[in-house]
């Protein structure tokens, strides 16, 4: 049961307001998303408020609600049908802690899967890197998150004519004692560990649990078709893969500090890739991972925006998909 909760609240880590919705809308003004999708416009509003000093923001049962008004339902519903990349300033429930990054997606191994993970696709992207809950430091459980965004094209400037492709990845729903991000591997059907944390947040887990199933079926898989779909003209052909995973390449850990966000400190010379492996089989339960290709990352930030108005939109299921 325990783990069940844990699912849900992972896949709404990057998605619902608070209590204090309307106080952070007041201090950061009305703001919306220009109609199209762009990259360029995305990035600006990322890194138009940068923040000096990392927040450190709580999660808790309370911000659930708003007097007698249900946020987490709502919230759960609008995430899964909006698809805007920058909405109004909200509190991020679960992963309140972020730090946003932007680079290319590169394929550059034969796969028999479509659009994005075709071999040669290259698309720019921006993700935010996040952890569960409130813990943000070395020594702390934590359990690390991405949610990436991908625009399909490498012009900064060219408008989307359909939405973004997003998808999500998280290493352990309980946290683990990773001593850094570059430690981990994310999947898209992460493991769990009952850990104190997560006994914790159980009531809190539990409300949350109640909300996104409502809202959806099967949370303890994020599908990739908003990926393999994105680009393709002949949408019967569409070949998706089951699972992601993605993990930093080997010696680049940067030791000693404390927050994962300063790990993420990238200057106009330095860049951190990460691998991306994808599969659609398991042999004895063990998933057949192939490396097609690379993320790297060119440039951070930690902002408002970043943590309050950045969204990925989370991919209703679908049973119709066609795998390896």
């Amino acid at each position: 049961m325990t783990k069940i909760l844990m699912f849900f609240m992972y896949f709404l880590f990057l998605g619902c307001n608070s209590e204090d919705e309307k106080q952070l809308q007041a201090q950061q003004g009305t703001r919306y998303e220009p109609a199209e999708h762009q990259f360029q416009a995305v990035w600006d509003e990322v890194e138009s408020d940068p923040l000096t000093t990392l927040p450190q923001d709580t999660v808790s049962y309370s911000k659930l609600f708003d007097g007698v008004i249900d946020l987490i339902s709502t919230n759960a519903e609008r995430t899964l049908h909006n698809q805007e990349d920058i909405i109004e300033a909200f509190n991020k429930l679960a992963h309140p802690n972020g730090v946003c990054l932007s680079g290319i997606w590169k394929i550059d191994t034969q796969n028999p899967y479509s659009g994005q993970f075709k071999n040669g696709s290259e698309s720019l992207v921006i993700a935010r890197a996040s952890t569960a809950m409130s813990e943000t430091k070395r020594g702390e459980a934590r359990a690390f998150g991405m949610a990436v965004k991908l625009f399909g094209t490498t012009n900064k400037e060219e408008i989307l004519t359909n939405s973004t492709a997003n998808f999500f990845v998280i290493d352990d729903l309980g946290g683990t004692d990773a001593q850094y991000y570059t430690d981990v591997a994310l999947t898209n059907e992460p493991d769990v560990s009952i850990t104190g944390s997560v006994v914790s947040y159980i009531l809190y887990a539990a409300k949350v649990a109640a909300a996104f199933s409502d809202a959806d079926k099967n949370s303890g898989i994020r599908q990739l078709y908003e990926l393999s779909y994105l680009g393709e003209s002949n949408s019967s052909s569409v070949i998706t893969p089951k699972w992601i995973k993605i993990e930093a390449e080997q010696n680049q850990t940067v030791f000693g500090v404390e927050d994962f966000r300063d790990e993420f400190k990238l200057s106009a010379n330095e860049n951190l890739v990460f691998n991306i492996s994808v599969s659609s089989q398991e042999i004895k339960s063990v998933k057949q991972w192939q490396k097609i290709g690379t993320i790297t990352f060119e440039s951070s930030i930690v902002s408002s925006t970043c943590d309050h108005r950045l969204h990925f939109h989370h991919p209703l299921w679908r049973d119709d998909l066609v795998y390896e």
